[in-house]
């Protein structure tokens, strides 16, 4: 295939089209923009590189001249959608700093719906990512630890709000696709459930289950859990 490499390579390190010719048609930012509005649209799945090619009116394989890989393809819109990060000056109070680093992490994927899906480590040499993790740090100068402790907080707090993420776009797209309301199915669900509970076989469970639960409204739920993992990495002293 055109502009494929034979050895491993990074994409921001390549020049923004192989080959010789004529001045580039398109941009990076121009072939990510396309991919994002595709797949905000119709889902990730929706992404391939003839949509893209048709999306921005040329050729499928003069596409391989930008981006060798779909695998690049998708590199690029996690580090177009990343500049959407908003940037403040940190206070010194680190907790809170985490806080909203989480809630704004979480606020750009539930606008992008496909970001949990192709979020990877790899992804994170990308000019804005980079950028932002920069600012990630910044933002943890109260917090009294080394830096490999810094980027272990920052690494759990991105796969936790990751899941739940993804946790809450799943049962979205479940309910949407119910033939009836998700308040019916849940309570022949716990209909169920409260028999088999009654039968004895699970004492534990039902234990568990007659004592307060915590909260269960998804706002609420998400704090918790930024506290669970904050409390985890607050100093002893």
């Amino acid at each position: 295939m055109a502009g494929r490499a034979a050895e491993p390579e990074v994409i921001w390190a390549r020049p923004e089209r192989a080959g010789r010719g004529p001045r580039p048609a398109y941009t990076r930012a121009d072939i990510a923009a396309a991919a994002v509005r595709i797949a905000d649209a119709e889902g990730l799945d929706a992404v391939s590189m003839r949509r893209v090619a048709g999306e921005l009116g040329c050729g499928t394989m003069s596409l391989y001249n930008y981006v060798p890989r779909k695998e690049d393809l998708y590199e690029l819109m996690v580090d177009a959608v990343s500049a959407e990060h908003e940037l403040w000056e940190p206070g010194d109070d680190w907790r809170e700093e985490a806080r909203r680093i989480a809630r704004q992490t979480r606020a750009l994927m539930h606008r992008h719906p496909w970001l949990p899906r192709v979020l990877s480590p790899v992804y994170g040499l990308s000019p804005h990512v980079l950028r932002f993790l920069e600012h990630c740090l910044a933002c943890l100068d109260s917090l009294d630890a080394v830096y490999g402790t810094k980027m272990q907080l920052i690494g759990m707090l991105n796969g936790c709000v990751t899941a739940y993420v993804a946790n809450e776009l799943a049962a979205a797209e479940r309910s949407r696709a119910l033939p009836w309301s998700p308040e019916r199915e849940s309570a022949v669900r716990m209909a169920y459930l409260g028999g088999r509970l009654a039968s004895g076989a699970y004492p534990r469970l039902a234990a568990a289950l007659s004592e307060d639960p915590g909260p269960t409204d998804p706002e609420a739920l998400f704090e918790l859990m930024l506290e669970r993992v904050l409390a985890g990495f607050a100093p002893r002293g």
